[in-house]
C-alpha cells in the first residue's frame, strides 16, 4: 500500500518538477526496496511501514539538528522539508498534551510510582505510540511524571 502510494507520489513529483519531493520519495523507495529484498520473505504490513518511515524521520531530525549546530541552516531547512513530506504518510502526530494524558492513564494502570518503573511505561507506551509519537517526548513526559511522583 505505501509503495504503490509512493510510487503514484513520485510520477506527481516528476510531472511537477519538485526535485526535493521527488529526491524525498526516492529515498523512502530504496527503504522499501531494501526491505523488500532483505530476506523476510513475507509481504510488508503497516507495522513494517510506520517502522521504515519512523526511521527516515529519525534520520532527518538528527541530520537536522546537527546540521543547526553546525551552522549549515541551509541543509538544515532542507532536512526538515524533507521531513515535512515523509510525515505526510505517517498518521497523525499526537500533541504534547494527548501525549502526557496517555502516559498519565499508563501510569495509573501500570501502577508504577518512580523512576525504576519506567520500563513498565516506556515499553506500552511505544507499542501504542509507534508511529504517532516522537519516542524522544515520549521518554521525556514518562521521566517528567515520574519524577515528580518520587
Amino acid at each position: 500500500m505505501l509503495n504503490e502510494s509512493i510510487n503514484t507520489q513520485i510520477k506527481g513529483a516528476m510531472k511537477s518538477g519538485d526535485k526535493l519531493r521527488l529526491e524525498t520519495l526516492r529515498s523512502i523507495r530504496a527503504a522499501i526496496i531494501e526491505f523488500d529484498k532483505s530476506g523476510v520473505n513475507r509481504e510488508m504490513n503497516s507495522e513494517d511501514e510506520i517502522n521504515i518511515l519512523t526511521y527516515q524521520v529519525k534520520k532527518r531530525k538528527d541530520a537536522a539538528e546537527q546540521y543547526a549546530n553546525a551552522g549549515r541552516n541551509d541543509l538544515a531547512e532542507k532536512e526538515r522539508k524533507e521531513l515535512d513530506i515523509i510525515q505526510e504518510f505517517l498518521p497523525k502526530q499526537l500533541t504534547h498534551e494527548e501525549i502526557a494524558e496517555f502516559v498519565e492513564k499508563l501510569i495509573s494502570l501500570t501502577g508504577a510510582k518512580d523512576m525504576s518503573d519506567i520500563g513498565k511505561v516506556m515499553g506500552p507506551a511505544m507499542t501504542e505510540l509507534k508511529g504517532k509519537a516522537d519516542g524522544k517526548i515520549v521518554n521525556e513526559i514518562v521521566r517528567t511524571k515520574l519524577s515528580s511522583n518520587a
